[in-house]
């Protein structure tokens, strides 16, 4: 029987083979960038900042108008991204919101 964690980790590896066979325009990850994070290209802005804003409840038109510097094909890219990566891209804004974590890393 598989634990919760190996099935997400199997989860993960799964989400991440699919990745490589399938393209996400305008969306790039730089190891240099965002800690490595997807994240549209030319830009700072992160899959996991536009996950984000969508799950405060914000449409696309919304999102853009937060972010005037992208465009519509650019915030659909990385919503596309972010349903496709989903637990990956949940994990990222769990860690990065967890205010434990970062205290202990700061001390």
């Amino acid at each position: 029987m598989l634990t919760k964690e190996k099935r997400k980790q199997e989860s993960l590896t799964i989400n991440h083979k699919k990745n490589k066979k399938r393209n996400f325009p305008y969306i790039t990850q730089n190891p240099k960038i965002a800690g490595g994070s997807p994240l549209i290209e030319g830009t700072r802005i992160t899959v996991r900042d536009i996950a984000g804003y969508y799950q405060l409840g914000m449409n696309v038109d919304e999102i853009l108008s937060a972010l005037r510097h992208l465009t519509p094909a650019q915030v659909h890219s990385a919503l596309a991204y972010y349903f496709e990566n989903q637990v990956e891209i949940d994990e990222e804004l769990k860690l990065n919101s967890d205010v434990k974590y970062w205290q202990k890393s700061l001390s």
